[in-house]
């Protein structure tokens, strides 16, 4: 009864160590794999050296998953990432990918985001209101349906931005794009 209960004991601590690594993999997946499913969260996990973060200078503590976190402690990553990016045309010169992807669940969402911008000539700024929940500032022109209305799904916000596109198709591009990216600048840096 003793070695059961200690054994039951160590699967749990087990769980409780892994649950972690696993939250970066919400769907399954392995790293370069693609995400699917509900609540646009995707994305392969970062190396140990991409996940193990603190607290990102004057921003509270993240999440392990938290893209300003991420690429605040990979600083490596964070320039091989925003240089692939620049590459493609995807953001332009002097964009602090730190700041552009804060407030995302992590980072594949955010490049996911960058990519739906760019394939489906979608303002950035205005998926970025819709994916974290936040008001726009004055002058913004993206619809009222997507500013400060909750954080919504990466499908959610192209069917609410690009009503035509065909959101499903768009949004599996998108973070297959988005996994090719990180799984290269994961290994390049």
């Amino acid at each position: 009864m003793m070695q059961k209960r200690q054994s039951l004991m160590v699967v749990a601590g087990f769980c409780f160590a892994v649950a972690p690594a696993l939250a970066q993999h919400p769907h399954g997946g392995t790293a370069g794999g693609t995400g699917g499913g509900a609540g646009g969260s995707h994305g392969p996990a970062m190396s140990n050296s991409a996940s193990d973060h603190g607290t990102a200078a004057g921003t509270p503590k993240s999440s392990a998953s938290e893209p300003t976190g991420v690429l605040s402690k990979n600083t490596k990553l964070d320039t091989t990432l925003t240089s692939k990016l620049q590459e493609k045309g995807l953001i332009p010169a002097g964009t602090d990918l730190k700041t552009e992807c804060s407030g995302f669940k992590n980072l594949g969402q955010c490049i996911a985001a960058i990519h739906v911008s760019h394939n489906l000539d979608v303002p950035f700024a205005c998926l970025r209101l819709s994916m974290t929940g936040t008001a726009a500032p004055a002058g913004t022109t993206c619809p009222a349906a997507v500013s400060g209305s909750g954080k919504m799904s990466l499908g959610k916000s192209i069917q609410a931005l690009a009503p035509k596109a065909d959101s499903k198709a768009a949004e599996k591009s998108a973070k297959e794009q988005a996994d090719a990216d990180l799984k290269e600048a994961e290994t390049n840096s």
